[in-house]
């Protein structure tokens, strides 16, 4: 359907000011949209349809960034409502009633609803005003020629600068993402240690295969490589030293007997130190894995403390990272929290119409491995749904505290035994109760003096109640008599009259 469109100025925010032009055009809109595209890169055709109106530059580089930062977040500012209400047409007053006869076009959404509600200005956001824009954009020097000669590109430079870092430094996020980058690197650090740990087994075993067998774990392994190195340098004088890093007299009393019995090949100094190399390396690792699961455990008290406490620290940091942060995590609902982590079997099973799955990520809780096989998807969701009062609670709360997370492991802790023996569990709201109870006396700093002294006063003013009634009620009688007695004195009185 065409329109016959009214007057129509076009806002464009530039990184120098603002600007208004008055598109001098009558016909039909979607002719207009053509004529447009058409007349973008073409100066004089586009000048003849889109006229310069109004200029206001930004008065500092602050003052920009300023009013960049509102318009990227839909708010009016007070430049950009003064330059407005100015430039633009006053309104016609018709049956006590504005009407305007023209439009005013803007590029984003948020800024035309602010202007609509604030100012009351007809605003409209299309594909024309768009390629309005775009041309404007490209031929802006010619309307201005102060910012000619590369001024406009170098005004663009230091606010694109200036948006970033303080989008940047003002992340709500920053911590989130600390937590996202810990447990990737662990994941990864996970999967390189047990491939490294597997080439040093396969690579020393040439030499002394018998140790493989008599020590099963990669780290005490490496150690012991990194210890031991040639075999028949091994000795009753190093049995100590070797104690103490197996942790077993036994296991280091068969190693030593291995030593001497073993039917591996020899090896020259190069490989041997070639070996030992990658083997400093793996134990390097090992040790450095160790103090990252550390900081991700400190850093998990400060941001999610009530999802570390009900999960454990590690499948909680893996569903803030595949959320993407915290507070992603927590506008999920319990359903979608449940089967994070098992988007493509979910979309496999939608499509072939089978089974969805009962859990993602949350598989990793030692809870889902603790129930029993049919009881498994009953108490996923329920571990799901406290996982998304958890993260909620983590998310908007002031003060961190890991009591709302106990009590949720301690419920998640009774649905499991309902399964199993049938004893009911506490309802929720109780225990919610209580756990706002303890973190209100915890942040009270003695909460239990306050309550009884709280308990006492209430007690004064209940027997101070009591009294009053009493005396009221040891009081009635007598104003009874009393009002009775005046009742037949007046009597008395009418009768001599």
């Amino acid at each position: 359907m065409l329109l016959r469109c009214s007057v129509l100025y076009v806002l464009y925010e530039s990184a120098s000011g603002y600007a208004l032009f008055e598109v001098s055009a009558s016909e039909d809109i979607a002719a207009l949209d053509e004529a447009v595209q058409e007349a973008v890169s073409d100066m004089g055709k586009f000048s003849r349809t889109i006229q310069f109106k109004a200029f206001k530059p930004f008065e500092s580089a602050e003052n920009a960034l300023e009013n960049i930062n509102c318009i990227s977040e839909g708010v009016l500012t007070d430049d950009l409502k003064n330059f407005l209400e100015m430039n633009l047409p006053k309104a016609s007053v018709k049956d006590g009633k504005k009407k305007y006869k023209y439009k005013l076009g803007c590029s984003e959404k948020s800024v035309a609803t602010a202007v609509q509600e604030s100012l009351g200005f007809p605003c409209q956001v299309n594909q024309t005003v768009n390629e309005i824009c775009r041309g404007i954009r490209q031929h802006f020097t010619n309307y201005i020629s102060a910012l000619d000669g590369g001024n406009l590109s170098k005004a663009q430079l230091g606010l694109g600068h200036s948006y970033s870092r303080a989008k940047v430094k003002f992340n709500v996020n920053r911590s989130d993402n600390m937590i996202i980058q810990a447990i990737c690197i662990l994941d990864q650090l996970d999967k390189d240690i047990n491939t490294f740990s597997m080439r040093v087994r396969e690579w020393y075993s040439w030499h002394f295969p018998e140790l493989n067998k008599l020590v099963p774990d990669m780290f005490i392994y490496a150690r012991s490589v990194a210890f031991i190195q040639n075999k028949e340098s091994l000795n009753k004088d190093k049995l100590a030293e070797l104690t103490a890093i197996v942790l077993d007299e036994d296991v280091s009393a068969q190693i030593l007997q291995a030593a001497r019995v073993s039917m591996g090949m020899e090896m020259s100094e190069v490989d041997m130190r070639n070996v030992m190399r990658f083997t400093d390396k793996l134990v390097s690792l090992g040790a450095f894995r160790k103090q990252l699961h550390e900081y991700l455990s400190t850093k998990m008290s400060f941001v999610a403390p009530n999802l570390g406490a009900l999960i454990g620290e590690m499948v909680a940091a893996r569903l803030i990272s595949h959320a993407g942060s915290l507070t992603n995590l927590a506008k999920c609902p319990a359903s979608t929290v449940q089967i994070l982590g098992a988007e493509k079997a979910l979309f496999r099973a939608l499509k072939t119409r089978g089974n969805t799955p009962k859990y993602g990520l949350i598989f990793h809780s030692s809870f889902i491995g603790r129930a029993s096989a049919k009881n498994k998807g009953r108490i996923s969701r329920y571990l799901a749904n406290k996982c998304a009062m958890a993260s909620r609670i983590d998310s908007f709360s002031e003060e961190p505290t890991t009591k709302y997370g106990e009590k949720m492991r301690d419920q998640v802790e009774e649905r499991l035994a309902f399964y199993d023996s049938g004893a009911a569990p506490r309802k929720n709201i109780d225990v919610m109760r209580e756990a706002a109870a303890e973190v209100a006396a915890a942040a009270g700093g003695g909460g239990d003096d306050a309550g009884e002294k709280k308990s006492k006063k209430d007690k004064k003013e209940k027997k101070r109640k009591a009294s009053a009634v009493e005396e009221e009620a040891a009081a009635a009688p007598v104003e009874a008599k009393k009002a009775k007695k005046e009742k037949k004195e007046k009597k008395e009185k009418k009768k001599k009259k």
